[in-house]
């Protein structure tokens, strides 16, 4: 899957700069890569491994060291490089923690080395995501996609009609029906939430249900200026919100799922989750699986985007050497030997031609969809994300799972997130 831990808190800021890519090398540079897979994951580790062995063999200017960290350790392993100065060149990243980096000192800018080619290749939502401070910090190679798997011919059956389109969204009071028709038909839990996540991706929980809270009109921090949390964490859009949700469990619609195979297995026929699981889901019912729009909690539908991305750290002595790598990664074949390997969206319009699964008309093309028509929603791009995300999804666990009164809860997660920013100062001095 797509979404990693998220770091501690920031630490004491350094200087920011430039990568300044001036598309000159002279003899052979040798460059240090990590990279947030081990073998034990399989397809996205093989396929970066042969990646890397690709771009080693096509010329001679620039060697890569590959090094591959397990992803569940991945951001204190970071985070402990970057104390110690022992960062690697290039560096990939869950996408939100690019703000704390760049505000950190620990990534250079990526402005003088994206040609305008390749800026106008990327997804709308790409570029969105690497921005922080007006700068482009960080380069993905593929985005996410986040909607409703359901079972076609199950929703058919119940006489439930099903959305092709953000448009064409359930509303949160539909979906509650529907979950109770389809409970009433015998799926005694018919959501399945992934709950299982929480406990190896706490990540998770912000990225899955923040976009509940974005469609009923709020947010998880104030935006403008990112110093206020309270009345937004803990607003009336998030209360209103999680409750709908906490209401699914109290009503006993959302299966525990222990073992993530709630849907696979035919306990459930919804899914909330993204496009990491379309071949298992595809692959356990052919022909009767669809993707659908998360359903809508206010006036807009709204679905989460975002995944791991490339960035040039502090430490790296040549930028153009960098560069020559990542920009080996954004070839459309590149891009399409990833996403084959991970199933995430292509995050170039190349790539996507290349992809019939994603191409209109394909079976993820609405995930591509959300992406460029604004939909999708990145988190809050601020220095503070670790200690948001942290608090949130603490909150949403003790909320969903626990049961424990709403209010209270995102109280102290408000509180928590608060703290955080008042003892790094607001995270005034952002990277510039």
């Amino acid at each position: 899957m797509v979404l990693g831990a998220c770091g501690s808190a920031a630490p004491e800021r350094k200087a920011a700069g430039d990568a300044t890519c001036r598309g000159k090398l002279s003899g052979t540079a040798y460059i240090t890569v990590w990279f947030h897979a081990s073998a034990s994951v399989g397809g996205e580790w093989q396929t970066m491994v042969r990646q890397v062995a690709d771009f080693n063999r096509s010329q001679r200017q620039v060697r890569v060291k590959l090094i591959t960290l397990p992803e569940g350790d991945y951001s204190q392993e970071v985070a402990s490089a970057a104390a110690s100065g022992t960062l690697p060149d290039v560096l990939d990243f869950d996408g939100p923690n690019l703000y704390n980096y760049a505000w950190a000192g620990d990534l250079k800018s990526l402005d003088s080395c994206l040609t305008p080619g390749q800026r106008g290749d990327l997804l709308p939502s790409l570029r969105r995501q690497g921005m922080y401070e007006g700068r482009t910090w960080g380069v993905g190679t593929f985005d996410s996609g986040l909607g409703l798997y359901v079972r076609r011919s199950i929703l058919h059956k119940a006489g439930i009609s099903i959305p092709t389109s953000p448009s064409q969204a359930w509303t949160a009071a539909q979906f509650t029906r529907i979950l109770a028709r389809l409970q009433a038909i015998g799926y005694r839990r018919p959501l399945d939430l992934q709950i299982n996540y929480s406990s190896k991706a706490p990540e998770w929980n912000t990225y899955g249900f923040a976009p509940a809270v974005w469609s009923a009109g709020g947010d998880l921090i104030d935006r403008n200026g990112y110093r206020r949390v309270y009345g937004f964490m803990n607003g009336g859009p998030a209360i209103g919100a999680l409750g709908i949700i906490q209401g699914w469990a109290r009503s006993g619609f959302v299966n525990p799922d222990r073992n993530g195979m709630a849907f696979e297995e035919g306990q459930t026929p919804i899914s909330w989750v993204g496009h990491w699981l379309f071949d298992a889901y595809t692959k356990a019912f052919p022909g009767d699986v669809e993707i659908v729009p998360l359903p809508r909690f206010g006036s807009r539908d709204v679905t989460d985007m975002g995944s791991w991305q490339w960035g040039i750290t502090a430490n790296a002595t040549s930028g153009d050497a960098a560069w020559r790598f990542i920009s080996f990664l954004l070839h459309p074949a590149q891009v399409v030997q990833m996403t084959h390997a991970d199933g995430a969206v292509p995050g170039t319009y190349r790539a996507i031609q290349l992809s019939p699964r994603f191409a209109p008309g394909g079976p993820e093309h609405l995930y591509v969809e959300q992406l460029e028509t604004g939909v999708a929603k990145p988190r809050p791009q601020t220095a503070a994300y670790p200690a948001l995300t942290a608090a949130f999804a603490k909150a949403f666990q003790q909320i969903v799972v626990g049961l424990k009164p709403v209010k209270p809860m995102l109280d102290a997660a408000a509180r928590s997130v608060t703290a955080d920013l008042i003892a790094h100062d607001y995270y005034a001095n952002t990277g510039g």
